[in-house]
């Protein structure tokens, strides 16, 4: 008999403390990271932090929540990851 696996379900949730802590949810990967910037996919698409002095406080890859201190500058939403589903690009991709 097959088992369910209860797989956790993301929510996207964004909370920024004075400028010095953001606390993210629904993140799906962490793409690259230094003391300038964060480059993240969530489940809303790709997520850029800007800032100085940045670090990871804490990550929980099961529930999909990043930390990070420092002095934050930015952040925005980018939408490499709606591009890659439309229908011109699974076309291509169904082509090649």
């Amino acid at each position: 008999m097959d088992k369910m696996i209860d797989v956790p379900s993301f929510t996207h949730v964004i909370k920024l403390n004075d400028r010095k802590n953001i606390i993210i949810s629904g993140i799906k990967k962490i793409n690259s990271f230094d003391e300038k910037e964060f480059d993240l996919d969530s489940i809303m698409g790709n997520i850029i932090i800007k800032g100085e002095n940045l670090e990871m406080i804490k990550l929980d890859t099961i529930e999909g929540n990043v930390s990070i201190k420092g002095q934050i500058n930015s952040f925005s939403y980018s939408d490499t990851a709606q591009k890659d589903n439309s229908i011109l690009m699974k076309l291509f991709k169904w082509i090649s």
